[in-house]
C-alpha cells in the first residue's frame, strides 16, 4: 500500500501542480516515507521548493514530552528555512506564517483521537488558509484505531484545543476524511485536496488500521506502539486524574491506571462485575510499576494493563471509552471517597476540570460520581451520539 507522502514523491503527475509554488510542510518524526526518509527531505529530493516547515505539539522533532511544554521557532540548520512552531506562543498560524508559502503540505500522523491536538491543528489550518486563500493537501496517512467510533459528542460550548468539534471522542477518521469534515461543518471556502492513499484496508485483518509492512515511528513521545494507539481513546481520560497513566515507564498511555493505594485486583473484579461487556476485545492483566517522573515517580504502583494486541485483539468489539469509564466507576465504587479527579490546568484551560475538558464535557464525570447511575444510562447517551457522528460523516468516508 502507499501512504499519501509515498504517491507524492512517485508520481510526478500529483507533483505536477506544486511546480512553481511555495510549499510549506507541517509535519514531526513519524512523517516519513515507506523507505523511512522524512517528508523534507524527500519531497527536497525530488526538487519541491520546500519555503518552510511547520511543527504541531511536541514540535517537529517530537522532542518536547509533556502536555503545556511548548516549542520555539527556528530555523532548519540544513536547508535554511523558518521552522515555525503551532506549540509556541502560537497554536492558530499567523498571517505571516501564512505568508510563507502558497500551498500547505499536512503529513501529520494521528491517533484517532479527537483529544489528540494534531486533529485541532489541521482545523485551524484549514481556516487560517481560507482566510489567506492558500491551498491545503493533506498527505493521507491511516488511522491505527481503525474506523469504528466510540464517546460521547464534544458538546456545544466546551471547544478547547484537545476539542475542536462535535466529534465522537474515537472519531474514526483519517486526517485527509476529517479535513473533508471541516470543511462541510464549518463552511469553509478553501482549496483542499487530498492525496489518499492506495491500497488501505481498515477495520480488516491482518492490520486493523495499520498496516503491517509498515514501521511504526511514534507521533509524540508517549505514543510508542499500535497498542497505545489503539488503547488512547479511553486511556487519554487519565489525563484529567490522580491515577498515573503511565508517564515516566516504558508504556505509557497502556494502563487503565496506577497508584500507590488502589487494589487493582479489587479493581478488576468489581469491573467483571459492572459491565463485562464493555471489556471484551483485549486482555488485562494486573501490573506493577514506579514511574521514575510524573504522577507517583519514585512510588510503586499497582495497576492494569490493557493488551489489545496479538490473539487478544478484536478490532469490533474493543471499546476503550467505555473500558476506561468502567475503571473509573470501579474505583469510585470501591473507594467513594478517592480524590480521584485532577484539579489543575489542562491545555490552557483553567476554568474547567481536566476531566470535563477532555470529555467535552461533564458528562461522564457525573455518570462516574453518581452512585446511582448504571452502565445502561452511559451507554444509551453514547450510543445516541455514536450514531449521530456516523451519520455525520458517512458522506466524507474515503475508504472502505
Amino acid at each position: 500500500m502507499k501512504f499519501g507522502i509515498d504517491r507524492l514523491i512517485t508520481e510526478e503527475e500529483l507533483r505536477a501542480p506544486l511546480e512553481g509554488k511555495r510549499v510549506a510542510l507541517v509535519a514531526h518524526p513519524a512523517s516519513v516515507t515507506a523507505s523511512l526518509d522524512h517528508s523534507l527531505d524527500a519531497l527536497i529530493d525530488r526538487g519541491v521548493n520546500v519555503s518552510s516547515a511547520f511543527g504541531p505539539q511536541h514540535g517537529l522533532k517530537g522532542d518536547k514530552q509533556d502536555n503545556m511544554v511548548e516549542t520555539a521557532d527556528e530555523t532548519d540548520p540544513q536547508y535554511g528555512i523558518p521552522v515555525f512552531s503551532l506549540y509556541g506562543e502560537v497554536r492558530r498560524p499567523t498571517g505571516q506564517m501564512m505568508s510563507s508559502a502558497d500551498v500547505f503540505l499536512f503529513d501529520l500522523q494521528d491517533l484517532g483521537c479527537r483529544i489528540y491536538t494534531f486533529v485541532t491543528t489541521l482545523l485551524y489550518l484549514l481556516e487560517e488558509a481560507a482566510e489567506a486563500g492558500k491551498a491545503v493537501w493533506v498527505l493521507d496517512r491511516p488511522n491505527p484505531a481503525g474506523g469504528p467510533v466510540e464517546g460521547t459528542l464534544l458538546e456545544p460550548g466546551q471547544e478547547s484545543f484537545v476539542g475542536a468539534a462535535p466529534m465522537a471522542m474515537r472519531h474514526g477518521l483519517t486526517m485527509g476524511e476529517m479535513a473533508r469534515w471541516f470543511v462541510d461543518h464549518f463552511k469553509l471556502d478553501v482549496d483542499l485536496k487530498v492525496i489518499e492513499m492506495r491500497g488501505w484496508t481498515p477495520g480488516k485483518a491482518p492490520g486493523y488500521g495499520w498496516p503491517e509492512d509498515r514501521i511504526w515511528i511514534n507521533p509524540s513521545p508517549n505514543a510508542a506502539n499500535l497498542n497505545m494507539a489503539r488503547a488512547y481513546a479511553g486511556t487519554v481520560m487519565l489525563e484529567g486524574t490522580t491515577l498515573s497513566e503511565g508517564r515516566g515507564t516504558t508504556r505509557p498511555l497502556e494502563v487503565l491506571f496506577g497508584a500507590p493505594n488502589l487494589d487493582a485486583k479489587a479493581v478488576l473484579a468489581e469491573m467483571h462485575d459492572l459491565a463485562p461487556v464493555w471489556m471484551r476485545g483485549c486482555a488485562i492483566r494486573e501490573c506493577w510499576f514506579e514511574p521514575t517522573f510524573h504522577k507517583h515517580a519514585g512510588t510503586l504502583c499497582n495497576g492494569l494493563m490493557v493488551h489489545a494486541e496479538g490473539k487478544f485483539y478484536d478490532h469490533h468489539a474493543f471499546r476503550p471509552w467505555r473500558l476506561q469509564a468502567l475503571a473509573f466507576k470501579a474505583i469510585r465504587r470501591l473507594y467513594p471517597d478517592y480524590p480521584l479527579w485532577r484539579d489543575f490546568p489542562y491545555e490552557y484551560e483553567f476554568d474547567r476540570l481536566a476531566i470535563d475538558v477532555i470529555n467535552g464535557g461533564p458528562a461522564l464525570r457525573e455518570w462516574v460520581d453518581d452512585a446511582a447511575a448504571v452502565p445502561d444510562d452511559l451507554d444509551e447517551r453514547a450510543e445516541a451520539d455514536e450514531a449521530a457522528w456516523r451519520e455525520s460523516i458517512a458522506p466524507h468516508l474515503i475508504y472502505s
